[in-house]
């Protein structure tokens, strides 16, 4: 009876036993990406350029993933708090960034990091190309570069230059600025170029090296000066603001780039398929004016892939590491 008993209650667990593994899920039949909302990270403060840029984006990009994309600010020590969080997150595509050449070139060179810009991450597309104004209050007596660069020399170590950060693009590119025209400034760090922006348009700063996603729009208004644009050709949006070659400080070419990147070694499927929908969302019409009526330039469908940004920031980590390294940038 005994022996009975005992070969009974054996059964009763092997057929529960059945019964649990019908009931879980095989591994292989695990719900497919996306199965939970994705939180992009934006490295700076709401209302700068790369958090309008990842607005646009994100409610296409949940379109396109049939999820929920949440937007998260997560700003301070030049968007390196943000790396941090990204780099350390579960690599499953639920937590993603958009970064560009301050973030994912710059600040290696500058900030002592708790990570790699380059081997912590696994690059996703290539969203954007821009470049900077060099702008100023509309208050300020220069009316344009060469001007301005006549009043800095009158009032050295005077003017206020607003920055996102020590280390970022806006102090880069005003750091080179002072080495080419022997002008002398302070520097202001913000939270973000939104809030920086912000006292600009107050009078509260004199002068900034911005992102034309972040000041076109003040600029066109008439809230702020435009004194020129750091590439070699006019932007589109704005025909009438000059080239710094055009305005008299030949060769300040500044390249701002946008990217996305996802913690590393999320899965390679993962990945094609966040890029599958920013690509589609790139190609959207309404997508492309907004992006011009920004200052920003959607690069080609050929360099919007993993491998195309991976390549295009080694580059700009050869070309910029050493320069930054030679002025001896430092965050302040």
């Amino acid at each position: 009876m005994r022996g009975l008993w005992a070969g009974l209650r054996c059964g009763a667990i092997v057929i529960c036993a059945l019964i649990g593994c019908a009931a879980w899920p095989a591994p292989g039949n695990a719900q497919p990406f996306p199965s939970r909302p994705i939180t992009l990270i934006v490295p700076f403060a709401a209302g700068g350029p790369t958090d309008t840029l990842a607005r646009i984006l994100s409610e296409r990009i949940a379109a396109e993933l049939h999820t929920t994309v949440v937007v998260e600010n997560v700003a301070g020590a030049s968007g390196s708090i943000a790396g941090t969080r990204v780099a350390r997150a579960t690599p499953d595509g639920t937590t993603i960034t958009i970064g560009h050449w301050g973030t994912h070139v710059l600040n290696g060179a500058i900030l002592k990091l708790p990570y790699d810009v380059v081997a912590d991450f696994e690059p996703v597309a290539m969203i954007a190309m821009g470049t900077q104004l060099i702008v100023g209050r509309k208050s300020l007596e220069a009316n344009n570069l060469k001007e301005l660069i006549a009043w800095l020399k009158a009032n050295p170590g005077k003017a206020t230059a607003g920055t996102a950060g020590a280390g970022t693009g806006a102090h880069v590119a005003g750091v080179f600025f002072k080495g080419k025209t022997g002008t002398d400034f302070q520097f202001v760090p913000y939270r973000g170029a939104g809030p920086a922006m912000i006292d600009l348009v107050a009078g509260q700063i004199d002068i900034m090296f911005d992102q034309a996603s972040n000041s076109l729009a003040h600029a066109k208004s008439g809230a702020i000066k435009a004194f020129a644009v750091t590439s070699p050709t006019r932007l589109a949006s704005a025909p009438d603001i000059p080239t710094v070659d055009e305005a008299g400080l030949p060769g300040l070419y500044i390249s701002y780039w946008h990217g996305i990147w996802a913690p590393k070694n999320t899965p390679s499927e993962i990945v094609t398929k966040l890029n599958a929908a920013i690509v589609t969302v790139l190609a959207d019409p309404a997508v492309k004016q907004r992006f011009t009526e920004l200052g920003q330039e959607i690069p080609p469908r050929d360099q919007q892939t993993p491998a195309s940004l991976a390549a295009f920031q080694k580059a700009e980590t050869e070309k910029w590491w050493p320069i930054v390294k030679a002025a001896d940038i430092k965050p302040e």
